[in-house]
């Protein structure tokens, strides 16, 4: 299973979950892709063991991806504070995967329903969900 994992602006959250993925799964495909050098330098010390920058790698990597994760701003454009372009949201949207979007209430996207759960929790769901795949 080739588990994609995309993030922006410093990272923290795709490192978080890169951590809490392989300390699950240490044997997993993880690719990380960040939308800046910043955010992929983070989720390459939280261990990814491939990783790239920008929009085309999010593009690419996302066509052969089995699962993506990452805040639910990925697949809108312009999120991120702009970083995601449109191109990028709708690789994600349209690709051929299981799309685990974690519900960050931030940069104006606001998730009815959604609690104010830590996002320790919301990482824990999220590798849960990925459990249940293998």
């Amino acid at each position: 299973m080739k588990i994609l994992v995309i993030d922006g602006q410093g990272g923290s959250l795709g490192a978080q979950v890169i951590k809490a993925v392989l300390g699950r799964f240490p044997d997993i495909s993880l690719t990380a892709v960040g939308t800046n050098a910043m955010a992929t330098s983070a989720m390459l010390k939280a261990g990814a063991g491939n990783a790239a920058t920008g929009e085309n790698p999010v593009i690419v990597t996302c066509r052969t991806a089995d699962v993506i994760v990452g805040p639910v701003g990925i697949v809108v454009a312009d999120s991120l504070n702009g970083e995601i372009t449109p191109k990028m949201a709708l690789a994600v949207g349209q690709a051929d995967a299981v799309r685990i979007l974690i519900p960050m209430n931030k940069c104006d996207i606001v998730v009815a329903g959604v609690k104010n759960v830590s996002v320790n929790a919301l990482i824990e769901e999220a590798v849960d969900k990925i459990g249940e795949m293998l």
